[in-house]
């Protein structure tokens, strides 16, 4: 089925029966693993599909020039998604970190050119207690400063007005984890923002599917979007997407790594030169996100997702182990709309971490997760016929035991 994403690229054979990758795998000792906890950055991210591969691979044959290509590419992904403009990123940290600069400098020349030094203009980053954690370090790679509102439960409307009254504020971060108790929501966070003017980015990194997430932030009314490329989207494990108002994301990509500007007689790069996206992962964004918004690919998707989950409840419940398919909440790993398998230890020899280190030693190696004594299978990254190779192997893990 078209609408159903293909899980390998097809190769040629040649000597024993490996493909050429496989075969740089077995030379490098790399073994290939199967990856039934979701699109992690150290698992890989994703799997390319044919079409990625050939919008990479038509990239590959020709020299371009850079600045135009992402102006280009930014203008076409726009049309598709229906925002004002786009950037591709070298990935999701690189979006967060070119969106907070660009908050922090409103595109003046003299402010992109002293990052990260950031005295004398405003550098406060806002940023929800319950919304911290291990990525937002990134932010104060640019020099910024976060300053943390509410508290462990609750963050209200009034934390919020009393800091941005009170703080030289640049922006105003919003993590899209939706649904958490007591964070104040977005609609909330924007409204009280833009009425004093600072701009509110939401990371939604992980946020797909749905597609509809694409526009559901920027309809919000959120200035910039950031996206990580290498997970649902599935473009290469190294790129990110940047949506949002034009000037702003027209900021970020002067501070990015293809921008060369004069300043002070001297031509030079600003921050996120660093950031570097080549042109083949430029055209992969390109293709995944025309892909992305193809109608009933996701749905078909979804649809296989469900299969997946039912067979291998089906085939684990004979152990006597829980088994059910559950929908994740904030604990899990993020999309929270895909459903994942349950497996419950409790009242048996083996806990969750006996299950997941059996798993993670067999061969192949299978990655699940655990949380409180429970094991994790997301079918997301389960390539063609590997639910089947999971199954029985949980089905031989818990039966031993």
């Amino acid at each position: 089925m078209q609408e159903i994403r293909k899980q390998e690229r097809c190769n040629s054979e040649i000597g024993d029966g490996l493909t050429q990758p496989q075969m740089l795998l077995n030379d490098l000792g790399v073994i290939p693993i199967i990856n039934a906890h979701g699109t992690l950055t150290v698992l890989g991210g994703s799997v390319l599909d044919d079409e990625i591969v050939d919008a990479m691979k038509e990239a590959s044959e020709v020299y371009l020039d850079m600045p135009d290509l992402q102006i280009k590419a930014g203008r076409f992904i726009s049309q598709i998604i229906g925002c004002e403009d786009a950037l591709v990123t070298s990935g999701g940290g690189a979006g967060l970190a070119l969106s907070v600069a660009a908050c922090m400098t409103m595109g003046s020349t003299e402010r992109m050119a002293a990052l990260p030094n950031t005295e004398g203009f405003a550098n406060g980053v806002i940023v929800q207690k319950q919304h911290r954690n291990f990525y937002d370090y990134i932010v104060q790679t640019t020099g910024a400063k976060i300053i943390e509102i509410g508290g462990e439960k609750e963050t209200t409307a009034r934390d919020l007005e009393h800091v941005i009254i009170g703080e030289e504020i640049s922006s105003v971060l919003y993590f899209a984890y939706d649904p958490q108790d007591g964070v104040l929501p977005l609609d909330q966070v924007i409204k009280i923002s833009h009425a004093n003017n600072i701009p509110v980015i939401v990371d939604a990194a992980a946020e797909l599917p749905p597609a509809r997430n694409l526009k559901k932030f920027l309809e919000a009314g959120a200035d910039l979007v950031i996206f990580s490329g290498g997970k649902d989207l599935g473009a290469p494990n190294d790129t990110g997407l940047i949506l949002g108002k034009r000037d702003l994301v027209n900021t970020c990509r002067r501070l990015g790594p293809h921008s060369y500007e004069t300043f002070n007689s001297e031509t030079r790069v600003y921050f996120g030169r660093s950031m570097k996206t080549s042109k083949e992962d430029i055209l992969a964004v390109v293709a995944a996100v025309k892909r992305y918004e193809r109608e009933n690919y996701n749905e078909g998707r979804m649809r296989e997702w469900a299969r997946k989950v039912d067979y291998i409840i089906s085939m684990v419940s004979p152990t006597g182990y829980g088994v059910k398919r559950i929908m994740p909440d904030i604990e899990h790993p993020r999309p929270a709309t895909i459903p994942r398998v349950e497996v419950d230890p409790s009242g048996k020899k083996m806990n969750a971490v006996a299950i997941l280190e059996s798993l993670r030693t067999s061969d192949p190696p299978i990655y699940a997760y655990s949380i409180a004594n429970r094991v994790y299978i997301n079918p997301q990254c389960l390539r063609i016929g590997e639910e089947a190779i999971v199954a029985e192997r949980l089905v031989r893990i818990l039966s031993e035991r």
